[in-house]
């Protein structure tokens, strides 16, 4: 047996200090041998091939012949609409419009959501009295909030945000639930042994370990009030004819095909935006921040 008061010698030291480093590539991703160009254009082209798909099937249909011209109008046709609308200004005033909503109605359920979630995660009484309720909550179609939110609110803005809030809150609160339930044990506890007790586990341990399970409750409480939204817009609780809802009800009252799926294009390419810009982003940072192999971009 060594001495009790032996040291390490520099050579110790060093050898396990690389030890400690190979460790620590080991729980990282590789790093890319692709450029930064190449990267987003491998991103980027199966998307656009998926684009191309879609539209040389819609310029197939409207050739056979399946519907008229005037319910079913062509790609060209289409796109000429929709960069008319974008010049005029229209377009993107109701794109702006819109935005601001669904970011306060989102900003709003994530606070209630979260909030509601870390309390029925970590208080059994709260989750045997409301657990089951939530989940209910967030099976309900929207539209099925709609005549009480009118009732309520007599239309107009509060009537649209109690909607997206009961359609976004349950979905981010259940995320968080289900990311918490799933947190191994063996991590909880190592917490407590290093010190992390009460915030400080919160902070550093419990909300960090969800997260990835509480994102996938972000994106679906996005989902849900986005939904909502539209659908508060089209069925008309919202009368402002900048909304780009109205536009779309406007246009399917006037049988303008054109117009009418010019901004089902908007609101699609809104929607696929979100996802691949602000959720994308956050879970590739993710995967690359636990080591997990990226899947798709």
């Amino acid at each position: 047996m060594p001495p009790a008061d032996a040291r390490p010698s520099p050579a110790d030291s060093s050898r396990l200090e690389e030890e400690l480093a190979g460790l620590a590539v080991l729980e990282t991703a590789p790093p890319s041998s692709r450029s930064r160009a190449a990267a987003v254009w491998g991103a980027v082209w199966p998307k656009l091939a998926a684009v191309v798909a879609v539209v040389g099937i819609w310029q197939f249909v409207v050739l056979t012949g399946w519907r008229p011209r005037y319910l079913l109008p062509s790609p060209g046709t289409v796109f000429v609409q929709l960069g008319a609308d974008i010049t005029r200004g229209n377009l993107l005033t109701g794109v702006g419009v819109t935005l601001r909503r669904a970011a306060l109605g989102y900003a709003v359920s994530l606070v209630l959501g979260s909030a509601l979630g870390l309390c029925v995660a970590r208080v059994a009484v709260v989750r045997s009295a409301i657990g089951s309720l939530i989940t209910g909550l967030q099976t309900m179609p929207s539209i099925a909030w709609f005549p009480l939110a009118i009732l309520l609110f007599r239309g107009g803005e509060g009537a649209v945000y109690f909607v997206m809030v009961l359609g976004a809150a349950p979905a981010i609160a259940n995320g968080l639930i289900s990311g918490i339930d799933h947190i191994p044990p063996l991590l909880l506890r190592a917490g407590r042994v290093l010190g992390a007790r009460r915030l400080t586990a919160y902070r550093y341990v419990i909300l960090p370990a969800a997260f990835p399970s509480f994102l996938g409750g972000l994106k679906q409480g996005w989902a849900f009030l986005w939904r909502s939204l539209m659908a508060a817009e089209v069925v008309g609780a919202i009368l402002d004819q900048r909304a780009i809802g109205v536009r779309l009800e406007f246009a399917g009252q006037a049988s303008n095909a054109p117009e009418l799926m010019a901004t089902m294009i908007t609101i699609l390419a809104i929607g696929i935006l979100v996802d691949s810009l602000f959720f994308g982003q956050i879970e590739r940072s993710i995967r690359r921040r636990w080591g997990l192999v990226e899947t798709a971009a």
